[in-house]
């Protein structure tokens, strides 16, 4: 057997960029977007960051509980969001909040989550999305499941789901792609690897040369995508939504994109295996530096835009953190309660002892 018969040959992974740093973008891979869908991306990124620092600031304070900053990754969270219908779903992880409330989830609801209040986790019905994941890659084998009940009943939806660079050496990760791309589901996993799992470096989880490259492993479309450039994020989630409605199967993409802050805000210190330099680097390919320079051009955004965005949203958090805030405490027994439609023997006699004892 010569060496060319036995050798494991993988596809070249191409990586799909529109918007230059500078501004300007690739015109023959420019998505078919109006004017007031590209003001609303940039609205919508604008939104989201000062949205990301509010709730900064509330952590620190011990108004929320786990909080993972999202500044850096709003190309990819909004951009691929946008793309899709409201009647898809979005199954994501625990950094994507801006995801699932673009996509219909209350505001006050996501910060009861980040508290720990049940009803945080009570999704409105006409709302297509499921809580995030805090189990790494459990997310990945969810979203083929739904991916697989929405083949069944022969929808043209799809399913989103996010993981991050970490995420991707997880068992879970593979076997939801394997299931996916044996039974061709109507499913788009988005990789945002912004470079670190916490702290360990990507070239220190996976030998591969792409994270991309491990979908083709399962048998799907796989790409790799600037996940700092907005149009490029909402071309490639549009495109795998396409396929998916037409019975093609799954995509899995690869966002490369950059956390500006730190993995989270439970002690994680960024400087401890970052440069400054390399922070440097990234803060040049800034997502939202690079759509407004693009959209200055063709006078879609102005200074009083910028402002008048950052206060709504200010004014936004704040009146949902008060509505959170004013939501009724969460009780043992409502806990209890609210799990079956009939509460077991067993819980309620647990339920009336805590009752007996403690009151409520």
């Amino acid at each position: 057997m010569d060496k060319a018969s036995y050798e494991v040959r993988t596809n070249k992974v191409e990586l799909l960029s529109i918007l230059s740093l500078d501004g300007t973008v690739n015109k023959e891979l420019m998505p078919n977007l109006s004017d007031d869908q590209l003001r609303e991306l940039m609205r919508r990124m604008v939104f989201t960051r000062t949205w990301d620092q509010r709730a900064i600031s509330l952590q620190r304070q011990g108004r929320l509980g786990f909080y993972a900053p999202v500044s850096g990754q709003e190309a990819s969270m909004v951009g691929s969001e946008f793309a899709l219908n409201k009647e898809d779903f979005v199954c994501p992880g625990y950094r994507d909040m801006p995801q699932i409330v673009w996509h219909g989830l209350p505001m006050y609801q996501a910060f009861l989550y980040s508290k720990g209040h049940q009803h945080g986790g009570e999704v409105p019905e006409d709302v297509n999305v499921l809580m995030p994941q805090i189990i790494i890659g459990a997310q990945i084998v969810q979203s083929a499941g739904v991916a697989m009940g929405l083949k069944k009943r022969g929808k043209k939806n799809v399913v989103i789901t996010y993981t991050g660079d970490g995420g991707s050496s997880q068992g879970d990760f593979y076997e939801g792609m394997n299931f996916a791309g044996a039974f061709k589901l109507p499913v788009i996993f988005v990789v945002q690897n912004n470079g670190y799992a916490i702290s360990t470096p990507s070239s220190k989880q996976t030998a591969a040369e792409t994270i991309a490259q491990k979908g083709l492993a399962a048998g799907i479309k796989s790409v790799q995508v600037d996940g700092m450039d907005v149009l490029a994020m909402y071309k490639a989630v549009q495109d795998a939504a396409e396929r998916g409605r037409n019975g093609e199967g799954a995509t899995l993409i690869e966002a490369i994109t950059y956390r500006f802050g730190p993995h989270s805000m439970s002690g994680d210190d960024p400087t401890k295996y970052r440069t400054k330099d390399e922070e440097s680097e990234w803060a040049l390919k800034d997502p939202i530096v690079r759509f407004r320079k693009y959209l200055e051009t063709k006078n879609l955004w102005s200074e009083d835009d910028e402002k008048n965005t950052i206060e709504d949203a200010k004014q936004t958090v704040a009146d949902q953190i008060k509505k959170a805030e004013s939501t009724a405490k969460m009780t043992i027994p409502d806990l209890i309660d609210s799990m079956f439609e009939t509460t077991p023997p067993h819980l309620e006699e647990q339920k009336k002892a805590y009752l007996e004892k403690e009151g409520n």
